[in-house]
């Protein structure tokens, strides 16, 4: 196994463990995610030089523009999308540096990705192999357009901003199927989308900070 991976202090599991009971006294309740936080190695997907701090309930930078997203809005934006229920293929925009489609993997079946930015993109894929998380398909890819060719999804997560809800991807979320993302330019907030028969339900939830969704391959 890779030495980063079985490192000693910053990755003991008494350091994760306070990471988990951060995240509890911040009010999140799902145990399934809870324990998929806790089941992966967030330090293996920052630079070395930021490591120490890979623990602690922050944002960090991965270059290009682009950040890893705090635990505590990892979590608490899984726990919406789970509510509560068993996922079987989760779509997640905005792939980064892996970390949040290695913790969708610990609680879905399937987990599809896309990166615009290819040096991100294949920096997850090393991390993701290291980790084996065979359930993920990654794709370099426009995440504006989703992945049409997989659809549906019966979750949908987005790790970038954007100004309004894109209609290719409500096209793509299962009837019964969630979808949470940030919304706005200047001021963000988390939105969730749910679809039924009758059609889609959006619902305002807290405010966040995210790099603006962007169009097009970097």
């Amino acid at each position: 196994m890779n030495r980063r991976y079985s490192g000693i202090g910053m990755t003991s599991q008494r350091t994760r463990g306070r990471l988990i009971e951060r995240l509890r006294e911040q009010g999140i309740q799902d145990e399934v995610v809870l324990a998929a936080m806790n089941a992966v190695p967030r330090h293996i997907f920052v630079d070395e030089a930021l490591a120490s701090r890979a623990y602690d309930d922050v944002s960090l930078p991965l270059g290009f523009g682009q950040t890893i997203s705090q635990p505590y809005t990892v979590a608490r934006m899984i726990e919406i999308l789970r509510d509560g229920r068993p996922l079987k293929r989760v779509l997640e925009i905005g792939t980064g540096c892996g970390y949040q489609a290695a913790v969708l993997a610990q609680v879905a079946e399937e987990v599809y990705s896309v990166e615009r930015v290819q040096p991100l993109y294949e920096r997850a894929a090393e991390y993701l192999k290291e980790l084996q998380a065979h359930n993920v398909t990654l794709r370099y890819a426009d995440g504006n357009m989703g992945l049409p060719e997989v659809a549906p999804f019966d979750g949908i997560i987005m790790a970038a901003a954007a100004t309004h809800v894109p209609p290719t991807l409500l096209k793509q979320l299962a009837v019964g199927g969630r979808m949470v993302l940030p919304l706005g330019a200047q001021e963000q907030y988390l939105c969730l989308i749910e679809r039924d028969a009758q059609g889609y339900r959006e619902t305002r939830l807290e405010t966040v900070k995210f790099v603006p969704l962007l169009m097009g391959k970097a």
